[in-house]
């Protein structure tokens, strides 16, 4: 009865500390860096993967944001996933269960349900708790975050050894806390990693997780715990540190983690020198480049701007009094139809050898990409064998790339059946790239350095890159004609556009005009080297605009 009591009293005192969070900046410049970071979100991620950069975390935060997304972007994300799933049987991963978690929470965040996508119900995963507790902590709390945000029940898997309950859910959650009060991933096991230190992160993940669930028996007692946790751990600009640095997703993180909890970002439990986990995520923000991961970043993190936009939603939902991000109740319903004019369908004045190219190895990826940049370009086009790696695990994103290789990317992409022809004596038929060669030049995407020679091995700059995947534009549908006029107007922003030669002209403005190539500097730099990332990034996003992928 005592100890029946205590927790009735625990309970209550964290009931009594709800209130409306209040926003700890200026309102109004959070609300402008909420759109502003949104709109930056939409135009890097034209078309949402299934992914953890550029894929489902850039879709909830689209989706729980304030910011106006035409409803065929989810239908195309949509569509996407769809093509995805079928190409991969609906396992979307033998071992990481999460990966089902995060695909369900970008479903239902905007409007779909994950239990119906090409036949599969993706929801069954996570009724397999062995399978699902076994990449750590971050299992069970993204299972129990998906299956809440659509009140889903857990479906019964034949296949399970042990058939789930959230109930099972949170008592792993619970057994795994530190005897610090907050959690790791991998702490809590056994007696020996008990005492690891917390990480702020997963601490506010297993907050977010717990949130549905604080009149569980022993529930309000560990949410107490991990709160003082976060408050003992938090630094004293009111940021937190997570693997040795201090860094916006943390902030992000915990933010997220009080929204859930409708917990004020202004408790005085979490304000250090006048400064809460909001205060310090604002200073990580670029106007019109979205965050940074930290403070010494001098360039946008996509990892960190979808997870500071997620954040930003949080805070803004719950102060408008609206569900916060993962309840997902007030969602626009969807039915994952009328897709015609989406992905896969091309545009209506596409060249007609011009194909579609599938999914062909799911998920595929490479040890060096993870983080990088274009990683969501890389992926995309790596799993319909569009694109190779240098090896089967190196991508080396950040090395340049020849133009035999990019005729190579551009044959296959848009789906060219090869046709070899002799045409340049520098390209022998024995060679790999011959019929690829040989293809690209005959839908005239790709020129010789002269009227007898290819030069194979050479590297592409950014400018001849533009001109390329302007040609291969054109092919697929989109209108890539422009006056000097209209290409001056976009040019014009470049401090070095006047040196860009006359036969680049056009074709670079195009592609910065459609979003091809990114504003994210004060000069063109057209004569640099354009790296393999880079130019994977152009062509993916031509074919995402071309409605091609």
């Amino acid at each position: 009865m005592q100890r029946k009591l205590s927790s009735i009293l625990i309970a209550a005192a964290i009931i009594l500390s709800i209130t409306i969070p209040a926003l700890g900046a200026d309102s109004s410049v959070v609300r402008a860096a909420e759109t502003d970071t949104a709109k930056y979100v939409h135009n890097i991620v034209k078309n949402p993967q299934v992914g953890s950069i550029g894929g489902e975390w850039a879709v909830i935060g689209l989706a729980r944001s304030g910011y106006d997304v035409p409803e065929q972007y989810y239908r195309n994300y949509y569509a996407t996933v769809a093509e995805y799933v079928k190409a991969c049987g609906g396992i979307l991963h033998d071992k990481k269960y999460t990966e089902y978690s995060r695909v369900v929470l970008g479903l239902t965040a905007a409007g779909f349900d994950p239990r119906d996508v090409s036949g599969y119900d993706l929801t069954a995963a996570l009724g397999d708790f062995e399978n699902t507790i076994w990449q750590g902590i971050n299992g069970p709390v993204f299972a129990l975050i998906a299956l809440d945000s659509g009140n889903y029940e857990i479906p019964a898997n034949p296949k399970a050894a042990t058939q789930a309950t959230r109930e099972m859910y949170v008592d792993e959650i619970l057994s795994r806390q530190l005897m610090n009060g907050g959690f790791s991933l991998t702490g809590g096991t056994s007696s020996d990693n008990r005492n690891e230190a917390a990480d702020p992160d997963l601490t506010a993940m297993a907050l977010q997780a717990l949130a549905k669930y604080q009149s569980m028996p022993g529930v309000s007692q560990a949410t107490e715990r991990a709160l003082t946790c976060l408050s003992n751990i938090q630094l004293p600009d009111g940021g937190f540190s997570s693997w040795g640095a201090s860094n916006s997703e943390s902030a992000a993180q915990v933010i997220m983690a009080f929204a859930e909890l409708g917990i004020s970002v202004d408790d005085s439990r979490f304000v250090k020198n006048g400064k809460s986990a909001l205060d310090n995520l604002m200073t990580f923000y670029k106007n019109g480049a979205g965050f940074t991961h930290t403070d010494t970043g001098s360039g946008s993190n996509q990892m960190a701007t979808e997870q500071a936009l997620c954040a930003l939603a949080s805070v803004i939902r719950t102060e408008a009094g609206k569900p916060s991000l993962y309840r997902m109740n007030d969602v626009n319903k969807l039915d994952g139809q009328g897709n015609e004019h989406g992905t896969g369908s091309g545009l209506p004045g596409k060249h007609s050898d011009v194909t579609f190219m599938p999914i062909k190895v799911p998920g595929k990826t490479f040890d060096d990409i993870s983080g990088h940049k274009n990683q969501p370009a890389i992926e995309a086009l790596a799993a319909r064998g569009i694109i190779n790696g240098r090896t089967n695990t190196e991508f080396v994103p950040n090395d340049t790339m020849t133009r035999a290789e990019y005729a190579t990317i551009v044959t296959r992409g848009l789906g060219f059946a090869e046709k070899p022809a002799d045409v340049f004596d520098d390209v022998p038929s024995a060679m790999w790239y011959y019929g690829y060669i040989s293809t690209a030049f005959s839908y005239g995407i790709v020129n010789g350095t002269s009227a007898t020679t290819f030069n194979p091995e050479g590297v592409l700059t950014r400018a001849e890159a533009a001109v390329i995947v302007a040609r291969a534009a054109k092919l697929c549908g989109m209108d890539t004609e422009m006056s000097d006029t209209e290409a001056r107007d976009v040019l014009a922003q470049f401090g070095d556009y006047m040196t860009l030669p006359a036969w680049a002209w056009t074709s670079v403005a195009f592609c910065y005009e459609e979003g091809i190539l990114s504003v994210d500097g004060f000069d063109l730099k057209h004569s640099e080297q354009a790296s393999r990332g880079e130019i994977s990034e152009m062509f993916f996003r031509m074919l995402g605009e071309a409605k091609l992928i």
